[in-house]
């Protein structure tokens, strides 16, 4: 089976993860360092949103630092199966880890609402399928979804253009690496910044020319 990296820190540090195949993108560890050194702050006792979870890498990283529930959504069967391994190998399994096999867009538009507010969201959409992105943003930028002081991240290819705001989401910050992007949005209510989402911040150390790196209940 694929490899889908380790986990950085918490109860679970060094526990090695699944992928669900060749094909799928898992969340590298450089990525995931600077991903989760800005989260953690808001991480012990949230409730975390992984969308288009693949292997479920973010939400057991955030899971292993404190949060207090994890949903991790994806279409894929086989994926799903992964996440609940992965999930029984790190020790993670139980009540506070939910799996739910869904088109990310139907479960926002459905059971979503049932399973948030979501304190923290993450999402990486297929980069062949760019729309995804914008779409699902979209939807988290509508009331009730998102807690008032809620986070969005979004992993995307660096070409793939994102506005600065949606709804009542507003561009934070960016990391770079190589042709990976991560987007960094907070509800308004929280802390508007109006500033292009394209003003991209290079993660620390990183060559921005570098390449990127790159069961169930049914919603």
């Amino acid at each position: 089976m694929a490899d889908a990296g380790r986990v950085i820190a918490g109860r679970a540090r060094g526990r090695r993860l699944a992928a669900p195949g060749e094909g799928t993108r898992p969340l590298g560890d450089r990525v995931k360092e600077t991903l989760f050194a800005i989260l953690e702050p808001v991480l012990p006792g949230a409730t975390f949103l992984d969308l288009f979870a693949g292997s479920g890498a973010a939400g057991i990283e955030a899971l292993s630092r404190g949060a207090a529930r994890v949903i991790f959504v994806d279409r894929d069967r086989a994926a799903c199966a992964v996440i609940e391994a992965n999930l029984r190998s790190t020790g993670l399994a139980g009540p506070a880890a939910i799996v739910r096999r869904s088109d990310v867009l139907a479960y926002l538009d459905g059971v979503g609402a049932r399973d948030g507010p979501f304190d923290v969201v993450v999402l990486d959409p297929p980069y062949n399928e760019p729309g995804l992105l914008d779409t699902a943003l979209g939807r988290l930028g509508q009331p009730g979804l998102l807690a008032p002081a809620g986070r969005v991240v979004a992993k995307r290819f660096r070409r793939t253009p994102l506005p600065a705001s949606i709804g009542l989401l507003a561009s934070d910050r960016e990391r770079r690496f190589g042709e990976t992007t991560l987007s960094f949005y907070r509800g308004v209510a929280a802390r508007p910044v109006d500033r292009p989402a394209d003003q991209i911040e290079p993660d620390a150390g990183e060559d921005p020319n570098a390449d990127g790196q790159g069961d169930v209940e049914e919603a």
